[in-house]
């Protein structure tokens, strides 16, 4: 897994231009809508993926 995990888009207006805000690690800058937001990762969910073949084939 990387070091540092970078968003395609502003959570809030969906804009592209970000940048890496410095006060704090895990934390983004969006120049579209001048809002800084953090990304963290909590870990893995137990329960794992589900797979198309798992539920007989149905793609839900």
């Amino acid at each position: 897994m990387s070091e540092r995990a970078a968003p395609f888009h502003c959570p809030y207006c969906g804009d592209e231009d970000l940048r890496p805000h410095e006060g704090t690690h895990g934390a983004w800058e969006c120049a579209a809508c001048n809002r800084a937001f953090q990304l963290k990762f909590l870990g893995l969910l137990a329960r794992g993926l589900r797979r198309a073949e798992d539920n007989g084939g149905d793609d839900l």
